[in-house]
Protein backbone atom coordinates (compact mmCIF):
# COMPACT_ATOMS: atom_id res chain seq x y z
CA UNK A 1 0.00 0.00 0.00
CA UNK A 2 1.18 3.50 -0.84
CA UNK A 3 1.80 5.31 2.44
CA UNK A 4 0.03 8.55 3.41
CA UNK A 5 2.06 11.34 4.99
CA UNK A 6 -0.07 14.29 6.08
CA UNK A 7 1.41 17.76 5.79
CA UNK A 8 0.32 19.83 8.81
CA UNK A 9 1.50 23.23 7.56
CA UNK A 10 -2.10 24.44 7.19
CA UNK A 11 -2.80 23.63 10.85
CA UNK A 12 0.06 25.93 11.77
CA UNK A 13 -1.21 28.61 9.36
CA UNK A 14 -4.56 28.63 11.15
CA UNK A 15 -2.90 28.82 14.56
CA UNK A 16 -0.60 31.66 13.51
CA UNK A 17 -3.49 33.68 12.07
CA UNK A 18 -4.95 34.15 15.55
CA UNK A 19 -1.94 33.75 17.83
CA UNK A 20 -1.79 31.47 20.83
CA UNK A 21 -1.74 27.72 20.38
CA UNK A 22 -5.16 26.86 18.93
CA UNK A 23 -5.22 24.64 17.00
CA UNK A 24 -2.36 22.78 18.65
CA UNK A 25 -0.08 21.57 15.85
CA UNK A 26 1.55 18.84 17.91
CA UNK A 27 -1.72 17.47 19.27
CA UNK A 28 -3.31 17.53 15.81
CA UNK A 29 -0.36 15.65 14.32
CA UNK A 30 -0.67 13.01 17.04
CA UNK A 31 -4.38 12.67 16.29
CA UNK A 32 -3.64 12.26 12.58
CA UNK A 33 -1.27 9.43 13.46
CA UNK A 34 -3.92 7.85 15.69
CA UNK A 35 -6.46 8.09 12.86
CA UNK A 36 -4.24 5.90 10.66
CA UNK A 37 -1.87 8.11 8.67
CA UNK A 38 1.55 6.61 8.08
CA UNK A 39 3.53 9.79 8.61
CA UNK A 40 3.64 13.54 9.22
CA UNK A 41 5.24 16.08 6.89
CA UNK A 42 6.28 19.65 7.68
CA UNK A 43 7.86 22.33 5.53
CA UNK A 44 9.41 25.04 7.72
CA UNK A 45 10.17 28.22 5.80
CA UNK A 46 12.57 31.02 6.78
CA UNK A 47 9.80 33.43 7.81
CA UNK A 48 8.04 30.75 9.92
CA UNK A 49 4.69 31.85 8.48
CA UNK A 50 3.28 28.41 9.26
CA UNK A 51 5.50 25.70 10.75
CA UNK A 52 8.00 27.10 13.22
CA UNK A 53 11.33 25.58 14.14
CA UNK A 54 9.95 25.04 17.62
CA UNK A 55 7.14 22.96 16.07
CA UNK A 56 9.69 20.78 14.30
CA UNK A 57 11.55 20.13 17.55
CA UNK A 58 8.35 19.43 19.47
CA UNK A 59 7.00 17.05 16.83
CA UNK A 60 10.27 15.13 16.72
CA UNK A 61 9.86 14.35 20.41
CA UNK A 62 6.41 12.75 20.17
CA UNK A 63 5.70 11.35 16.69
CA UNK A 64 5.57 7.58 16.43
CA UNK A 65 5.17 7.31 12.64
CA UNK A 66 7.50 8.56 9.92
CA UNK A 67 8.55 12.20 10.23
CA UNK A 68 9.37 13.92 6.91
CA UNK A 69 10.86 17.41 6.86
CA UNK A 70 10.80 19.34 3.58
CA UNK A 71 12.71 22.48 2.76
CA UNK A 72 15.34 24.40 0.88
CA UNK A 73 18.86 23.34 1.94
CA UNK A 74 20.01 26.56 3.57
CA UNK A 75 22.52 26.06 6.36
CA UNK A 76 19.95 26.76 9.09
CA UNK A 77 17.59 24.19 7.57
CA UNK A 78 20.39 21.63 7.37
CA UNK A 79 21.29 22.17 11.01
CA UNK A 80 17.66 21.81 12.08
CA UNK A 81 17.33 18.50 10.25
CA UNK A 82 20.59 17.19 11.67
CA UNK A 83 19.42 18.18 15.16
CA UNK A 84 16.03 16.41 15.07
CA UNK A 85 17.03 13.50 12.79
CA UNK A 86 13.73 12.75 11.04
CA UNK A 87 13.11 9.51 9.16
CA UNK A 88 13.23 11.41 5.87
CA UNK A 89 14.33 14.79 4.55
CA UNK A 90 12.97 16.07 1.24
CA UNK A 91 14.90 18.87 -0.46
CA UNK A 92 12.83 21.38 -2.44
CA UNK A 93 14.17 24.24 -4.60
CA UNK A 94 11.96 26.93 -3.05
CA UNK A 95 13.57 30.36 -2.82
CA UNK A 96 12.78 32.37 0.34
CA UNK A 97 9.34 33.95 0.28
CA UNK A 98 7.72 31.65 -2.28
CA UNK A 99 4.04 30.96 -1.54
CA UNK A 100 4.20 27.21 -2.22
CA UNK A 101 6.43 24.73 -4.02
CA UNK A 102 5.93 25.07 -7.76
CA UNK A 103 8.79 23.24 -9.50
CA UNK A 104 11.29 20.44 -9.12
CA UNK A 105 15.07 20.66 -8.96
CA UNK A 106 17.26 21.18 -11.99
CA UNK A 107 19.40 18.27 -10.85
CA UNK A 108 21.89 18.90 -13.65
CA UNK A 109 22.91 22.43 -12.69
CA UNK A 110 22.44 21.90 -8.93
CA UNK A 111 24.07 18.49 -8.76
CA UNK A 112 27.12 19.57 -6.77
CA UNK A 113 24.99 21.28 -4.11
CA UNK A 114 22.60 18.35 -3.84
CA UNK A 115 25.42 15.80 -3.59
CA UNK A 116 27.09 17.73 -0.77
CA UNK A 117 23.93 18.25 1.27
CA UNK A 118 22.54 14.75 0.76
CA UNK A 119 25.84 13.21 1.86
CA UNK A 120 25.60 15.09 5.17
CA UNK A 121 22.13 13.69 5.83
CA UNK A 122 22.93 10.16 4.71
CA UNK A 123 25.97 10.08 6.98
CA UNK A 124 23.54 10.54 9.88
CA UNK A 125 21.24 7.74 8.70
CA UNK A 126 18.48 10.03 7.39
CA UNK A 127 16.67 8.82 4.27
CA UNK A 128 16.84 11.42 1.51
CA UNK A 129 14.47 12.55 -1.21
CA UNK A 130 14.53 15.43 -3.70
CA UNK A 131 11.56 17.19 -5.28
CA UNK A 132 11.53 16.57 -9.04
CA UNK A 133 9.51 17.16 -12.18
CA UNK A 134 8.98 14.52 -14.84
CA UNK A 135 11.89 15.34 -17.16
CA UNK A 136 13.53 11.94 -17.67
CA UNK A 137 17.00 13.35 -18.24
CA UNK A 138 16.85 15.35 -15.02
CA UNK A 139 15.68 12.27 -13.14
CA UNK A 140 18.84 10.60 -14.40
CA UNK A 141 20.88 13.45 -12.97
CA UNK A 142 18.94 13.13 -9.70
CA UNK A 143 20.14 9.54 -9.40
CA UNK A 144 23.71 10.83 -9.66
CA UNK A 145 23.26 12.91 -6.50
CA UNK A 146 23.03 9.80 -4.33
CA UNK A 147 19.47 10.45 -3.17
CA UNK A 148 17.44 7.50 -1.93
CA UNK A 149 14.18 8.73 -3.44
CA UNK A 150 12.62 11.43 -5.56
CA UNK A 151 9.28 13.10 -4.87
CA UNK A 152 7.41 13.90 -8.07
CA UNK A 153 5.87 17.38 -8.14
CA UNK A 154 2.27 16.57 -9.03
CA UNK A 155 0.95 20.12 -9.51
CA UNK A 156 0.78 19.76 -13.32
CA UNK A 157 -1.04 16.42 -12.98
CA UNK A 158 -3.68 17.94 -10.70
CA UNK A 159 -4.14 20.94 -12.99
CA UNK A 160 -4.57 18.83 -16.14
CA UNK A 161 -6.56 15.97 -14.59
CA UNK A 162 -10.05 17.49 -15.15
CA UNK A 163 -9.33 17.96 -18.88
CA UNK A 164 -8.00 14.44 -19.48
CA UNK A 165 -6.69 12.01 -16.91
CA UNK A 166 -4.77 9.76 -19.30
CA UNK A 167 -2.75 12.63 -20.74
CA UNK A 168 -2.27 14.13 -17.28
CA UNK A 169 -0.77 10.99 -15.76
CA UNK A 170 1.33 9.85 -18.75
CA UNK A 171 4.50 11.87 -17.93
CA UNK A 172 4.34 10.63 -14.34
CA UNK A 173 4.06 7.02 -15.43
CA UNK A 174 7.18 7.47 -17.56
CA UNK A 175 8.96 9.19 -14.67
CA UNK A 176 8.03 6.35 -12.33
CA UNK A 177 9.37 3.77 -14.75
CA UNK A 178 12.61 5.73 -15.09
CA UNK A 179 12.97 6.01 -11.32
CA UNK A 180 12.57 2.24 -11.02
CA UNK A 181 15.23 1.67 -13.68
CA UNK A 182 17.62 3.88 -11.73
CA UNK A 183 16.90 2.24 -8.38
CA UNK A 184 15.21 5.32 -6.92
CA UNK A 185 12.31 5.11 -4.50
CA UNK A 186 9.30 7.14 -5.56
CA UNK A 187 7.22 9.62 -3.55
CA UNK A 188 4.74 12.19 -4.86
CA UNK A 189 2.98 15.30 -3.67
CA UNK A 190 1.33 18.65 -4.39
CA UNK A 191 -2.38 19.22 -5.06
CA UNK A 192 -3.27 15.55 -4.82
CA UNK A 193 -6.84 15.18 -3.54
CA UNK A 194 -9.73 12.73 -3.21
CA UNK A 195 -10.66 13.18 -6.88
CA UNK A 196 -7.28 12.52 -8.49
CA UNK A 197 -5.35 10.45 -5.95
CA UNK A 198 -6.58 6.96 -6.73
CA UNK A 199 -6.06 7.27 -10.47
CA UNK A 200 -2.51 8.50 -9.92
CA UNK A 201 -1.70 5.72 -7.48
CA UNK A 202 -3.13 3.04 -9.78
CA UNK A 203 -1.09 4.13 -12.79
CA UNK A 204 2.27 5.33 -11.48
CA UNK A 205 4.43 2.27 -10.72
CA UNK A 206 5.99 1.53 -7.34
CA UNK A 207 4.65 4.62 -5.61
CA UNK A 208 5.87 4.41 -2.02
CA UNK A 209 4.45 7.54 -0.41
CA UNK A 210 2.25 10.56 -1.04
CA UNK A 211 2.42 13.78 0.95
CA UNK A 212 -0.91 15.62 1.16
CA UNK A 213 -1.75 18.70 3.17
CA UNK A 214 -3.91 21.47 1.74
CA UNK A 215 -6.66 19.34 0.21
CA UNK A 216 -6.86 16.97 3.16
CA UNK A 217 -7.14 19.75 5.73
CA UNK A 218 -9.78 21.51 3.60
CA UNK A 219 -11.78 18.27 3.38
CA UNK A 220 -11.51 17.92 7.14
CA UNK A 221 -13.53 21.13 7.54
CA UNK A 222 -16.46 19.29 5.92
CA UNK A 223 -15.97 15.66 6.91
CA UNK A 224 -14.02 15.87 10.16
CA UNK A 225 -10.35 15.05 10.56
CA UNK A 226 -10.64 11.38 11.50
CA UNK A 227 -13.09 10.61 8.71
CA UNK A 228 -11.01 12.54 6.18
CA UNK A 229 -7.84 10.61 6.97
CA UNK A 230 -9.83 7.41 6.48
CA UNK A 231 -11.23 8.67 3.18
CA UNK A 232 -7.72 9.29 1.85
CA UNK A 233 -6.49 5.93 3.09
CA UNK A 234 -9.42 4.33 1.30
CA UNK A 235 -8.32 5.94 -1.97
CA UNK A 236 -4.83 4.52 -1.50
CA UNK A 237 -6.18 1.00 -0.94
Amino acid sequence: MTRLSVNVNKIATLRNARGGNVPDVVLTAQLIERFGAHGITVHPRPDERHIRRSDVRALAQVLTTEFNIEGYPSEDFIQLVLEVRPAQVTLVPDPPGVLTSNAGWDARSEKALLKEVLARFKAEGIRTSIFMGTDLELIGHAADTGTDRIELYTGPYAEEFPQGREAAVAPFVAAGVRAQELGLGLNAGHDLDRDNLRYFMQHVPALLEVSIGHALICDALTFGLENTVQLYLRELR
